[in-house]
């Protein structure tokens, strides 16, 4: 293999973090980040945010809340 450069990996980084890439470019990118200290950092924020997003859509709002808004959406449209 050879190192796919900083460029590609950074281009390619979002489709390696959800294993979306062919088997060879994914080696690549994950040599290259071996090697590389700034591409590595780019790909740890990317982890991180990507565990946080996944998180994030496993959360609900309180019922509560969901009453609230719903009664404010029907007391709008029941004005208009």
């Amino acid at each position: 293999m050879t190192d796919c450069g900083c460029e590609k990996a950074k281009a390619e980084l979002e489709e390696y973090l959800h294993n979306e890439l062919r088997g060879e470019d994914a080696a690549d990118i994950r040599e290259h980040m071996e090697n590389c200290v700034d591409c590595a950092g780019e790909h740890r924020v990317g982890v991180v945010l990507t565990e946080a997003v996944k998180r994030a859509c496993k959360d609900t709002a309180p019922e509560e809340l969901r009453v609230q808004v719903l009664g404010r959406l029907r007391a709008l449209t029941a004005t208009h």
